[in-house]
């Protein structure tokens, strides 16, 4: 798989003194097909890596399936054209899909790209679980040793994080893509496979701090959300109303708390 991830390609590279002719590792962009109990759902723009974590992750933060018991079996076919990941779900599950069914073609940072109307996007969110706050050392921790668990990141230098962090700022579990929100449905989608417990730490993402991944975050039960760069204000309302706490403009120098608290 990892000759999908990333291609090498020849470049000439200037500098004030000098010109030369070397090799970039670049990120590769793969359209990936969701298909669920045979019927087509939507393409998506992703890195083609942890495939299984994302098709987990994308089905519940689409809010497609009621459970990640609900999904039943994956398949991934790679094809010219891309790669297809076959779902089987429970019926409940996939009767639902046919009556809310959109068509959706997403771009790398597609977020909520083919919403049919304005109402799918103001669904009621539950609440987040209450937890202490995450200690702001904590908080400092993560963001300092983040780039040393970013290997796709640290050879093609341009894609997506997303890591799920224990209280005290380790770094569990991490996943990367070209795209942000794939990047976050891929570590929800580990950490609903693996069982983890996401409101004892906190998520910290190197993107904006927009709607969609603060709804995806809600939606998988984190009570913290850390990120690099700037919220929206749809994003904190939905956050207040969640009860998320949001720390942005994460940076080793400083961090912002904008909704909620932090130890």
């Amino acid at each position: 798989m990892s000759d999908f991830v990333m291609t090498h390609w020849p470049v000439t590279r200037f500098t004030e003194t000098e010109t030369e002719t070397t090799t970039l590792a670049i990120a590769e962009e793969t359209p990936v097909s969701f298909v669920f109990n045979s019927v087509p759902y939507a393409v998506m723009m992703a890195s083609l890596q942890d495939l299984d974590d994302y098709a987990y992750g994308f089905s519940i933060t689409e809010r497609l399936v009621s459970h990640p018991s609900s999904i039943k079996a994956v398949r991934t076919e790679i094809g010219e054209d891309g790669v297809t990941l076959f779902l089987d779900i429970a019926g409940e599950d996939f009767r639902r899909l046919l009556q809310s069914r959109r068509a959706m073609t997403g771009r790398t940072g597609c977020g909520v790209c083919g919403s049919e109307d304005l109402k799918s996007l103001h669904t009621a969110l539950p609440s987040v679980p209450a937890m202490p706050p995450i200690p702001l050392a904590a908080i400092r921790h993560a963001v300092n040793t983040l780039a040393g668990h970013q290997t796709l990141n640290a050879q093609v230098h341009m894609v997506h994080g997303a890591a799920w962090c224990a209280a005290d700022g380790s770094l569990r579990m991490i996943r990367e893509d070209v795209g942000r929100h794939n990047a976050l449905d891929k570590l929800i989608g580990a950490g609903l496979r693996q069982n983890v417990c996401f409101s004892e730490g906190f998520c910290l993402i190197t993107s904006r701090c927009s709607y969609e991944m603060v709804q995806k975050a809600i939606l998988a039960g984190f009570s913290t959300l850390v990120a690099i760069s700037a919220p929206t204000t749809r994003a904190l309302r939905l956050a207040e109303q969640a009860g998320l706490t949001i720390v942005a403009l994460a940076r080793r120098s400083s961090q912002s708390l904008f909704t909620g608290a932090v130890g």
